[in-house]
């Protein structure tokens, strides 16, 4: 029997909070059928619309600029349009 996409997501949310180490109890309040064609569980969604969508939560080590950084990702994804949400002091990480 297959799993109902409240369950799905529950678990995918208790299995984060596990791997963070964290012990929180969630529970769904409210629970309403929802058409696939608006969306995916994260753990369902095609990986080509976490490229076209998603944000990558990067660390910028001191050196390279964060244009730079833009410009490997672009690359490494084959991407024409990336862009970054700001930028650091000169000296920080």
């Amino acid at each position: 029997m297959s799993e109902d996409p409240t369950s799905k997501g529950k678990r995918f949310l208790e299995e984060i909070d596990e791997f963070c180490g964290s012990r929180r109890a969630w529970h769904v309040k409210h629970d309403e059928p929802t058409d696939p064609k608006y969306g995916w569980l994260p753990t369902e969604r095609p990986i080509e619309k976490h490229i076209e969508y998603g944000v990558i939560n990067l660390d910028k080590p001191p050196g390279p600029t964060s244009h730079e950084v833009v410009a490997w990702i672009k690359k490494m994804f084959n991407l024409e349009r990336a862009g970054h949400g700001g930028t650091l002091e000169p000296l920080g990480t």
